[in-house]
């Protein structure tokens, strides 16, 4: 049985889908009265699940008139998308969010099935015996190493 923040996440996407302009503007009471939940329920399920290395920018405004904005962003071609992903990796890259940048690879068919299970296998904190400053590090070494090999095509 799936949870209410699958059911906010699905809802979310399928209204942007529906847009057709990769963009969403809602109002978090209005979204948590449909889901009869909480409103800091649909702010935990934007925090988490509309990230940018899921390929999303929220912006939000406060007040009466606010509103809490969700941008599918897309990039031009492969090549950017590898590029934005090392940049989000940087220094440093934990499990969670390597793993989501591997997830958003395969959506945008930069990445096969096959490839991103290996990927997600590499950087399994299993493989890395040390403190977790030095494992993240290790980590987005090894995962910035394989997007820049992925980022050219074999001639």
């Amino acid at each position: 049985m799936r949870n209410i923040s699958d059911l906010i996440e699905e809802y979310l996407k399928a209204t942007i889908k529906k847009s057709g302009d990769d963009l969403l503007e809602i109002k978090r009471s209005e979204i948590a009265k449909k889901f009869q939940c909480v409103p800091s329920q649909i702010n935990y399920v934007i925090q988490t699940r509309f990230t940018v290395e899921k390929g999303y920018l929220v912006e939000s405004k406060r007040g009466g008139g606010g509103y809490i904005r969700i941008i599918k962003i897309s990039p031009h071609d492969h090549v950017d998308l590898f590029d934005q992903m090392i940049d989000i990796i940087g220094q440093k890259v934990d499990q969670n969010t390597a793993e989501n940048i591997i997830i958003r690879l395969y959506e945008e068919q930069a990445v096969t099935k096959r490839e991103a299970t290996l990927m997600i296998s590499a950087v399994d904190r299993m493989h890395y015996q040390a403190n977790v400053s030095h494992r993240d590090e290790v980590r987005a070494n090894i995962l910035k190493a394989m997007l820049k090999t992925l980022k050219y095509k074999e001639a």
